[in-house]
């Protein structure tokens, strides 16, 4: 079942079009999504986190929790999963080998590896220990698992284009099967990276720093695969605030205004007899 996961996954990347990515943070949205249509799920780090009441990219989760907590999203929902897995999950490249050999080992689809640290005070890895890092995965991941390598340049305030190249191109080197880089300055940067990196696909959570242009737009730029990160769990959490803000005023139907119980629950029986 793993391995039909994971070419159904890697079938997707290479569509004319390329696909959208939501990333389910539970059971019930996992069904959600299924049920819009979407053909894959990933994981988010920071939901998942958020709802332990850590913190994200600390290590504050561990990999045990992760892969439990992916597993479920592809239990429940039959689904693709690619799991956000923060550095891997591990000090050395061989560690974040055994990571991605668990992954699989769990059913996921795909698996990402970024270049973050843990550490507040050097937040990104020097680029050998990096690529070292990618290069150990690839080994492990080839014809098992789809690999997304990521840099996280941007979201630590170093919008160094060259940079960011340099570590992408890096990484499809030595085997990682997608790109990625969060949240670029811009399109002009998006449109730079597609081309460093082709013909492999590239992965873009969203939008860009300078906005969030609609699907059509992201493809038409070459764009592989659009993620959504923690946008639909914070979009929750948004609408719990202001569910929460109509309940300090007393209006009970609006605050209440949910998806039906029972809809719910037809969903998950549904998928628990599948």
């Amino acid at each position: 079942m793993q391995h039909e996961r994971y070419e159904r996954f890697l079938a997707l990347h290479h569509r004319p079009t390329g696909f959208v990515m939501p990333n389910a943070f539970d059971a019930a949205s996992a069904l959600l999504l299924r049920e819009a249509g979407f053909e894959a799920l990933g994981t988010s780090s920071a939901a998942l986190a958020f709802s332990l009441g850590r913190l994200d990219g600390m290590h504050a989760v561990s990999l045990r929790e992760h892969l439990d907590h992916a597993a479920l999203l592809g239990r429940i929902s039959g689904l693709p999963i690619n799991g956000d897995f923060e550095d891997g999950y591990g000090a050395s490249p061989q560690d974040v080998a055994d990571t991605v050999r668990a992954a699989i080992d769990g059913g996921l689809a795909g698996i990402g590896i970024e270049d973050t640290s843990g550490d507040p005070e050097r937040p990104l890895r020097d680029f050998d220990d990096a690529v070292a890092r990618v290069a150990a995965a690839a080994k492990a991941a080839k014809g098992r698992i789809v690999l997304t390598a990521r840099t996280d340049n941007y979201l630590h305030g170093r919008a160094d284009l060259d940079d960011t190249i340099r570590r992408l191109t890096a990484f499809s080197d030595v085997g990682a099967d997608v790109l990625y880089a969060p949240m670029p300055t811009d399109m002009g940067h998006v449109a730079a990276i597609v081309r460093a990196v082709a013909p492999k696909p590239v992965n873009l959570v969203v939008g860009t720093a300078a906005g969030k242009l609609p699907v059509a737009e992201l493809q038409k730029a070459g764009v592989k695969r659009i993620s959504l990160g923690s946008a639909l769990y914070l979009r929750v959490l948004a609408d719990l605030r202001r569910a929460a803000e109509d309940l300090v005023r007393g209006d009970l139907a609006s605050a209440t205004a949910g998806i039906a119980f029972r809809e719910i629950s037809t969903l998950i029986g549904n998928a628990s007899r599948a």
